[in-house]
């Protein structure tokens, strides 16, 4: 059934229409658009298909328009739907700003924020984000997941999350906060200093800062191949390629490989401060006082949402410290 739109429709038949607009018609046909079936939207939205199906004909009995049909054993979207999908993200922005609003209005005694962030940022920035939250506004829902950077960014844009704590180094080609990024606001959040891991007998271990070619003869301890590009990329510009002896993204396990004089590794700050320090190994910055980028990545106009907008205070003020 193909659809069409009436250009003669009446001022009242479209506030009828944006009246029956709510927000959760809005997600259930984002989910159905992006996962291809009632069923897996409903998986994704942590709900029984029955209801998710129930949503999407108690909205259009009051429209008389249908956001799906079937076609053989499964549906698709309607023309309906697809103009729908298409403003989902900005429209779902747009309803929780309004929301969120009166829900300022009300002292923030309620309202939701889905974190999302890297491995080092789990054991450092987001316990204590999550505490000064729960001191602050206690009617806050906080849910937290664990993920890197691209992953996080995606989860942003398909509103999986609120607010996305990142990193990106200095000239990364892959950097997510980019083409990745395109509509969603990025705000730097500051830079962390690139420490290098040495055993505390090295000889390098002696200066207050080591440059990279003092260790082109040694063997490496890195992380996934994704994940060691910008280790890559310096000892590239130091003149040699880095011999990786072990690889782990456990940065506990570095600092435990190093201390057993396995090798040396490069870490930034957070993963050194979130794991116990080991008195056989020692940390000294780069000479060339190498750093990484942190992120906070929301949907465009998501600081308007008072529970967003109280946890990019929080990080600012967490920040401050």
């Amino acid at each position: 059934m193909r659809q069409t739109y009436d250009s003669s429709m009446t001022d009242a038949s479209l506030e009828a229409l944006a009246a029956a607009l709510d927000l959760q018609t809005v997600r259930v046909v984002r989910q159905i658009a992006e996962r291809g079936s009632v069923t897996a939207a409903a998986e994704a939205l942590g709900y029984s298909q029955p209801a998710v199906s129930q949503q999407l004909r108690r909205f259009e009995e009051r429209t008389g328009i249908a956001l799906v049909e079937r076609v053989g054993r499964g549906i698709r979207l309607t023309e309906s739907g697809r103009v729908l999908a298409r403003h989902a993200h900005a429209v779902a922005t747009s309803l929780e700003a309004a929301a969120g609003e009166l829900a300022d209005i009300r002292g923030l005694r309620a309202g939701r924020i889905r974190l999302v962030a890297f491995p080092s940022a789990s054991a450092t920035l987001v316990p204590r984000l999550i505490a000064a939250l729960a001191a602050a506004h206690p009617g806050i829902e906080v849910t937290y997941v664990e993920a890197e950077p691209p992953e996080a960014v995606r989860a942003v844009r398909a509103d999986r999350a609120d607010l996305a704590i990142t990193f990106s180094y200095p000239g990364d080609r892959d950097d997510p906060h980019r083409a990745s990024a395109r509509g969603l606001d990025v705000r730097g959040y500051g830079d962390e200093p690139m420490q290098l891991v040495l055993p505390a007998g090295h000889a390098a271990a002696a200066s207050d800062f080591v440059d990279l070619g003092m260790l082109r003869d040694e063997a490496w301890i890195a992380g996934c191949p994704r994940c060691r590009g910008h280790l890559l990329e310096l000892a590239g510009a130091a003149g040699f390629v880095p011999r990786i002896a072990f690889e782990t993204d456990n940065f506990i396990a570095v600092e435990g490989m190093v201390a057993q004089g396995l090798g040396v590794a490069l870490l930034p700050a957070l993963a050194l401060a979130a794991s116990p320090r080991h008195t056989d190994v020692v940390a000294r910055p780069t000479a060339r006082a190498d750093v990484r980028s942190l992120h906070l990545v929301t949907a465009r106009g998501a600081d308007r949402v008072p529970a967003v907008a109280a946890a990019l205070a929080a990080l600012e003020r967490l920040a401050a410290r």
